[in-house]
């Protein structure tokens, strides 16, 4: 039987003694007072889909990349994160040594309802665009391009945040008529600056960030940076050596997931039936391995 330490975290609440305001596919943000308490669990979703078993060591994988990558980018941006270390809670966490490594206690800002995305790399949703009419996100990319291909430069291609189903892919012009003109300016000159800066340090340790993705908040008027940053759920990297033209990438994160997925006979409208144990390792494996090639950890 497995230690309690070394089983996957499915769900916070039997170790926090606080009220939970919101549980997402991975994330459990509970209310401090004057902070909320973010929790990382080791769900996995795929296909909009929460899946079984959860995966060992993801959670705390994705909130050590997002701190790690909140102090490497506070020059650039402020962000939400007031503290990660589980003493400081005293009895909101009833068991430290599970919980040590996947939390997060951060400021209480008002969520601007855009995702941010900066793609690098011509790749995924933004090739299907290409491909369908030249354009992503309505701007004209040139003629000719190849999938994977390296962009001109980093682009910027906000989505409407939608809770229930997929975000929404929406215009630069139609993002402001949404938030205003010079929220969604410095919006975009933050994120092409906060891509600009983890692109460098990635490419220096063999990894590409073909695209990820930021999210932003107000507190007191002023934006700040929230959620998590630079991890296998919100960027797609690859390691350069992988890196070809005009094929499927194999990406550092949940690939095994949505390759068995997509070769399975699951019929994409009901619950997938439990991931085989090959793998859920492999997903554990390569959750480390980036976290492990970015840290030096």
């Amino acid at each position: 039987m497995e230690s309690k330490a070394a089983m996957a975290l499915s769900t916070a609440k039997p170790f926090v003694n606080a009220p939970l305001v919101y549980k997402g596919k991975v994330r459990e943000l509970y209310d401090l007072g004057e902070h909320f308490l973010m929790v990382v669990t080791d769900r996995i979703s795929a296909f909009d889909y929460v899946l079984e078993p959860p995966v060992p060591e993801k959670g705390n994988v994705l909130n050590q990349l997002s701190k790690f990558w909140f102090q490497k980018t506070a020059h650039l941006m402020e962000n939400h994160v007031v503290h990660t270390d589980v003493e400081l809670l005293g009895s909101v966490i009833t068991d430290k040594d599970m919980m040590k490594d996947r939390i997060m206690v951060t400021k209480k800002a008002e969520r601007i309802d855009i995702e941010c995305v900066v793609r690098g790399y011509i790749t995924g949703g933004g090739w299907r665009q290409y491909q369908q009419s030249g354009l992503v996100n309505g701007i004209r990319l040139p003629e000719g391009l190849r999938k994977n291909e390296q962009l001109p430069e980093p682009m910027f291609t906000p989505a409407a945040k939608n809770d229930v189903g997929h975000d929404v892919d929406i215009t630069f012009e139609q993002m402001q008529k949404l938030i205003g003109e010079q929220l969604a300016i410095e919006l975009k000159e933050k994120s092409l600056k906060l891509y600009a800066f983890a692109s460098e340090y990635c490419a220096e340790r063999g990894i590409i960030v073909a695209d990820c993705k930021f999210e932003f908040g107000v507190i007191d008027g002023k934006v700040i940076l929230i959620d998590e940053i630079f991890t296998p759920d919100a960027s797609r990297f690859w390691a350069k050596d992988n890196y070809l033209l005009d094929v499927e990438i194999d990406s550092m994160d949940k690939e095994p997931v949505r390759t068995y997925l997509a070769s399975s006979d699951w019929d994409k409208n009901s619950q997938p039936k439990p991931l085989p144990r090959e793998v859920v390792a492999e997903t554990t494996r390569r959750y480390t391995e980036i976290y492990q090639r970015l840290t030096g950890q």
